[in-house]
């Protein structure tokens, strides 16, 4: 009997330490703030496959070096997640996808795109330079009569709307004192528009990349190029709402960025060769047309006055109804 009555003195000492010690755990300091919610994990993220857009015109070398020495798969092997190419090349398709979360990262678009579909309203963040390239981009003519820009009144244009080439296109027409309502522009994307100049459909083409060289070798007549009107800035770029849940994978994807453009610096001879396999290209034509490129990642204040430029370009000709602060577009 002893035994037991020691026994119930000594499991009512445990349980009174139990519940002060229970007590002290849920008290705060003055400084805690009670139930406060435990910080997000910086290496969490919400993404089951990494989809990133491909697109090969103008000369996007960096994405072709990319895909053929596999750097976005490297990178994402660690998070074990797949990475898919997609084929959209347009700027409106690039962003419908990335808002209906098809894409995670739009890897090569258009300033012109981004501020337009932030004008709408669209979830669109740049988080990182693509290229630069006036040169690249260029109205074409097979009218012999078309010499000047005042000639384009009533003619009859293709190219693609709402993008560096549709903008280069605007800027021309003003040196004349004319808008797209003194022609008739035809929504066509490259590779339609270059056939439809050749085959003689319309009269003028906006084209770039190795549909601009090999119809410039066919001798088609080069009205202009972007030098002087537009500075084609290309972007990459993805939401905030990815960038909120995945800041993790977004910086990864910055790294191997990093280690494509180091790459292609250390190695010219073999990503010539890899460019002018995949464009179906001469090494002399991917030669000639490298140096009118700029592919640094970083976003200069340079490259923030244009976009400036580009953006006051488009509310002016009334391409976008709302401002969109450029500062407000980039990742913080």
């Amino acid at each position: 009997m002893r035994g037991d009555l020691k026994m119930k003195k000594l499991l009512s000492v445990v349980l009174a330490l139990t519940l002060l010690l229970a007590s002290l755990t849920g008290c705060s300091s003055k400084n805690e703030t009670p139930n406060a919610a435990a910080p997000k994990d910086e290496k969490s993220y919400n993404a089951s496959k990494i989809a990133v857009t491909y697109v090969k015109s103008p000369l996007n070398v960096p994405s072709i070096v990319e895909k053929n020495k596999g750097f976005f798969q490297k990178a994402f092997d660690e998070y074990k997640l797949p990475v898919e190419y997609s084929n959209l090349t347009t700027g409106p398709e690039q962003t419908q996808a990335l808002a209906s979360g098809n894409l995670q990262f739009l890897n090569a678009v258009g300033a012109t795109s981004v501020l337009l579909t932030s004008s709408n309203g669209g979830d669109v963040k740049i988080i990182s330079m693509y290229s630069r390239s006036p040169k690249a981009f260029m109205l074409f003519t097979n009218n012999s009569q078309i010499i000047t820009a005042s000639d384009l009144k009533g003619k009859k244009v293709a190219g693609p709307k709402g993008t560096i080439l549709h903008e280069l296109l605007i800027a021309y027409l003003q040196t004349a004192g004319l808008t797209e309502n003194d022609i008739e522009f035809i929504s066509l994307g490259i590779p339609d528009s270059q056939a439809a100049l050749a085959a003689g459909e319309v009269d003028c083409a906006l084209l770039a990349g190795p549909a601009a060289y090999n119809t410039k070798k066919s001798g088609k007549t080069v009205l202009t190029t972007g030098k002087g009107l537009v500075d084609a800035t290309i972007v990459v770029a993805t939401s905030q709402k990815f960038y909120d849940e995945n800041k993790v994978l977004v910086d990864i994807y910055l790294e191997a960025q990093k280690m494509t453009l180091d790459y292609m610096e250390k190695n010219y001879d073999e990503i010539i060769g890899i460019v002018a396999k995949e464009t179906e290209l001469s090494v002399d034509a991917v030669k000639e047309m490298y140096p009118m490129y700029d592919f640094s990642m970083d976003i200069s204040e340079s490259d923030i006055e244009s976009m400036k430029k580009t953006e006051q370009f488009l509310f002016d000709n009334k391409m976008i109804d709302n401002h969109v602060n450029i500062e407000d577009l980039l990742i913080k």
